[in-house]
C-alpha cells in the first residue's frame, strides 16, 4: 500500500475539533497500522497547510503551527477543508484558488461543518447533496441554491465527483473513520475506534 497524503487546511478561527478530529483519527491509523505491519511504509501522512507559514489562532484561541504555507503544500491525495469562522478564507482568493487546485489533483475532497462554504465558495462543491453544521444549513441552502443540504446524515459523499461533506464539528471523526476504511481498510478503521476509545462511526449517505 502506498502512503497518502492527507493535506487539512487551517486558519484564523477554524474549530479547533473541525481540524483536530480528522488529524487524530488520521494520524492514529497510521500509528495503529505501523504496529500490526512495521515494515510497510506508512498508510497516511498527515499535514496541516495555512495560508502563511506562522501560527494560526485557531477558535478559542488556541495557537497552532501550520507545517506548510498553502504554496508549499505537498499534493494532496486527501485534502480536508475544516470550518469555524470562514469569512476570511471565503474572501481569500489565494485560498480559494488553492483549494480548487489541490481538489483538480486530488483522490478526494473533504470538508467539515462550514468547511463546505469554502468548496461552494471555491467551485468545487457547484451543486447536488452536501451537508454541514445543523445552524449553518438554512445559510449555505440560501447562498448556493443549486445545492441539496441534507441535515439528516453525519456525511453525505458524492463519489462521482471526488467529495464528502460532513456536519457540524465532531462529525468530522466520523467522515474520517469512513475514510480510513475506504482508503485503506475496514479492519483498521475498526482498530483506530477503539484506540481512541471512540463509540464508533455513524452512517452517512453515499449518492
Amino acid at each position: 500500500m502506498t502512503t497518502l497524503q492527507v493535506t487539512i487546511l487551517v486558519f484564523d478561527d477554524v474549530e479547533v475539533l473541525d481540524f483536530a478530529g480528522p488529524y487524530e483519527v488520521f494520524t492514529t491509523a497510521a500509528r495503529v497500522r505501523a504496529r500490526q505491519a512495521p515494515a510497510q511504509a506508512p498508510v497516511f501522512r498527515v499535514s496541516l497547510a495555512a495560508p502563511r507559514l506562522a501560527p494560526v489562532r485557531a477558535r478559542a484561541g488556541l495557537r497552532v503551527l501550520p507545517d506548510h504555507a498553502l504554496q508549499e503544500a505537498p499534493p494532496a491525495d486527501i485534502l480536508l477543508i475544516p470550518g469555524g469562522v470562514v469569512d476570511g478564507p471565503r474572501q481569500s482568493p489565494a485560498v480559494l484558488a488553492w483549494i480548487a487546485r489541490q481538489h483538480a489533483q486530488a483522490r478526494l475532497t473533504a470538508s467539515v461543518c462550514t468547511g463546505a462554504f469554502l468548496l461552494a465558495e471555491a467551485g468545487v462543491l457547484p451543486d447536488g447533496p452536501c451537508t454541514t453544521h445543523c445552524e449553518d444549513a438554512a445559510d449555505l441552502q440560501g447562498q448556493f441554491p443549486a445545492l441539496q443540504v441534507d441535515t439528516s446524515r453525519r456525511w453525505v459523499a458524492q463519489p462521482a465527483r471526488r467529495l464528502c461533506t460532513s456536519a457540524g464539528i465532531s462529525a468530522g471523526i466520523d467522515l474520517s473513520l469512513h475514510l480510513v476504511g475506504e482508503w485503506a481498510d475496514p479492519a483498521l478503521a475498526e482498530a483506530t475506534a477503539r484506540q481512541m476509545d471512540y463509540p464508533g462511526a455513524a452512517e452517512g449517505r453515499t449518492l
